[in-house]
């Protein structure tokens, strides 16, 4: 018999499979069945917050725009879940086939999710992605691999 804390992890790390196809299928409507009304996303594109869900779709959108398809690929992934927060942290890869022909590796970047549980479903209230930079050149450092 599993305990509430493990349907719930089973529960948010399902949320992540959805991220996941909902990226590869550039499907909006799925991706804003996961994220909050008032999510807040600090993404690696300006500007500093994405605040709102409808912020976090165009900033979406505006990724599709550029790949002809897309794969999603996540690594590493651990979850910690409360009675009605969790968290997940991983290592992300968005990569594809450009619309204008080539295909891209992507690269690696790191993620965080933060979730709160509302009438028994878990929304992301918050997401973090970033890449490390190197101090001496402040320019992100794009090809590390996890």
């Amino acid at each position: 018999m599993s305990t509430q804390r493990e349907i719930d992890e089973a529960m948010v790390r399902q949320q992540i499979d959805n991220i996941v196809d909902g990226i590869r299928a550039k499907d909006l409507k799925a991706l804003k069945q996961l994220y909050a009304a008032d999510v807040v996303s600090f993404d690696v594109e300006p500007p500093l917050q994405h605040v709102g869900v409808e912020a976090k779709l165009k900033n979406w959108a505006r990724a599709f725009t550029f790949f002809q398809d897309v794969r999603y690929e996540v690594r590493d992934l651990t979850v910690a879940v409360g009675d009605d927060v969790a968290f997940g942290h991983c290592f992300g890869r968005l990569s594809g086939t450009l619309k204008n022909g080539p295909a891209t590796s992507g690269m690696w970047v790191r993620a965080t999710f933060c979730f709160q549980k509302t009438d028994g479903n878990w929304l992301i209230a918050h997401d973090q992605v970033s890449v490390p930079f190197d101090i001496a050149s402040g320019k992100g450092v794009t090809d590390l691999e996890p």
